[in-house]
């Protein structure tokens, strides 16, 4: 991505810590940026495109650089400190007309992080696919659930903590349902 459009993006999340989403304007943008409006609609259609654009950058690179972990509960733990460095900017999006599309970037990260661990978790002995799915979509909406819980709550409460306080109560769950998984499965044959 080009140095201008970043500079954009930037500016666009500094502002997002400042006001909510409907008060941010483009002339705001360019004022932050020291461009012109021109350049703006270069790169950008309009504010919208540019808040998708910014919160995707973001999904991505939160899967490239922290998609794999140990275990499903580790998995929230970067989330929690990127929307905790960005808390105004993430409750701004989060309570604009926006919050779908931010909604669908939470998922698209929850369901990659999840399908990363549940194909590394166990290598050895294969899930069967019904089970996989099954698997897949209830840590992926426990990921999302909790993570829309604490936005409800405009992120007041500590969610690391929480995180910790539910793997220690849940500890071996995931390992557990894949051998209830793969017993079952052999004793049917």
């Amino acid at each position: 991505m080009n140095r201008t459009k970043n500079t954009i993006i930037d500016a666009f999340w500094l502002l997002l810590e400042e006001k909510p989403y409907n008060k941010i304007t483009v002339k705001d943008i360019v004022n932050r940026c020291q461009m012109n409006r021109n350049t703006f609609y270069y790169h950008f259609h309009d504010i919208p495109e540019l808040l998708q654009t910014a919160v995707k950058n973001d999904a991505d690179y939160i899967i490239h650089n922290y998609g794999k972990a140990d275990t499903p509960l580790e998995c929230i733990t970067c989330l929690i400190e990127y929307c905790t460095n960005r808390k105004k900017a993430i409750l701004h999006i989060y309570r604009s007309l926006f919050r779908e599309y931010f909604l669908n970037e939470l998922e698209r990260i929850a369901m990659y992080i999840v399908t990363q661990y549940i194909d590394t978790v166990r290598v050895d002995y294969p899930l069967p696919p019904e089970d996989k799915v099954l698997l897949t979509r209830f840590y992926k909406c426990m990921f999302t659930g909790i993570c829309i819980d604490w936005f409800n709550d405009g992120m007041r409460y500590d969610l690391a903590h929480y995180v910790d306080r539910i793997g220690i109560l849940f500890q071996g769950a995931p390992e557990q349902a894949y051998q209830i998984s793969i017993q079952s499965v052999s004793e049917q044959h």
